[in-house]
């Protein structure tokens, strides 16, 4: 796979199947390995915008390890593919981001972690609560579980229930090593609200309700 122009031409023929997420990483990440990141970054965006969804996630995956140092790349994660309609575009959007945060570092990538959260597109925020599980097993936030805690928290009351379901799996992932710190968060929570309610009856699934 190291003839950058048969690339994508090789993944259409390859792809005509559907074929795991797995094996379509690691063709990505064995072209990566041969090329530049500016060669990388250029094939990520050229396989986007293939008419076959699991070529346009090698591009994705490409984009992913990228974004660590092109600003662009980043953006255009964030901007652009979040408004993919195809639910496994979106899943490997959230690997994407996790990729971005392993490489920057994820306390590095605090800032960059709460201006996703704030996103108006709800697949934009999942891909932060979904791709970042399980929070507290990746590091800053194994040592810092209640910081992982409140980012999720945040979101208990989120306009989409796509989004509230990842935030409630996420805080029950959490509970599974802290379950003092997510039984202390949910008995601050008012669960008036149906939303509320469906992100505390996932994220206590594991531990004694109130």
């Amino acid at each position: 796979m190291n003839d950058y122009t048969d690339f994508p031409a090789l993944l259409e023929e390859r792809y005509s199947e559907k074929i795991s997420f797995t094996l379509i990483r690691d063709d990505a990440e064995e072209f990566s390995r041969s090329h530049s990141l500016e060669e990388c970054c250029d094939m990520g965006l050229a396989l986007y915008e293939s008419g076959n969804y699991q070529v346009q996630e090698a591009g994705v995956f490409m984009l992913g390890d990228c974004a660590a140092e092109n600003d662009d790349a980043l953006l255009f994660l964030r901007d652009t593919v979040s408004r993919h309609d195809n639910w496994r575009i979106q899943e490997v959007l959230a690997k994407a981001f996790d990729s971005y945060c392993r490489l920057t570092g994820y306390e590095h990538a605090l800032p960059v972690i709460e201006n996703w959260l704030e996103s108006d597109c709800p697949n934009t925020r999942r891909a932060v609560s979904e791709g970042l599980r399980i929070w507290t097993s990746r590091p800053y936030f194994k040592e810092n579980p209640q910081a992982a805690i409140q980012l999720l928290s945040a979101h208990k009351e989120d306009d989409s229930s796509y989004m509230r379901k990842s935030v409630g799996n996420a805080l029950r992932d959490i509970s599974k090593k802290h379950p003092e710190l997510i039984a202390e968060e949910l008995r601050q929570w008012d669960i008036s609200s149906s939303e509320i309610r469906q992100v505390y009856a996932l994220a206590g699934k594991f531990i004694n309700k109130r």
